[in-house]
């Protein structure tokens, strides 16, 4: 009777173990997105010049605001069908970012977020990241 439970406990440690292993935690704080080191410290070439022409919140719009939500508040409609969980643009942990990590992340992609390099026209990306620094 002893060896049957030590047995079994040995097995409900490995499968949970194994399962820890398989599927690991989808806590934000465990799933940092850091930019690489050259898009931290990318220049805005559009910096303090705004969303000129509304460009960056037509793009906003058209490719952003069905997962980000019309705010940026991470409500989008299509939010509650990924696994990603949606970052608030408001907060300060986004807009403390430089814009050459937001640029990162809204242009080059990463796993669910996808990449827009063929999307949205070179010179437009930055006026996208000009208007989500409006988004407070």
């Amino acid at each position: 009777m002893k060896n049957s439970k030590k047995r079994n406990f040995f097995v409900i440690a490995l499968f949970v173990g194994c399962a820890l292993f398989l599927f690991p935690s989808t806590d934000a704080s465990a799933q940092a997105w850091n930019a690489p080191a050259k898009y931290k410290t990318m220049k805005n070439p559009k910096a303090g010049k705004g969303d000129v022409g509304g460009v960056g919140k037509a793009l906003w719009a058209q490719h952003c605001k069905s997962c980000h939500g019309k705010e940026g508040y991470g409500d989008g409609k299509k939010a509650a069908e990924l696994d990603t969980e949606m970052r608030d643009f408001t907060s300060k942990a986004v807009q403390g970012q430089t814009d050459g990590e937001l640029y990162y992340k809204a242009i080059i992609g990463k796993d669910e977020m996808p990449n827009f390099e063929k999307k949205i026209p070179e010179g437009d990306r930055w006026l996208l990241v000009n208007f989500m620094r409006t988004l407070k």
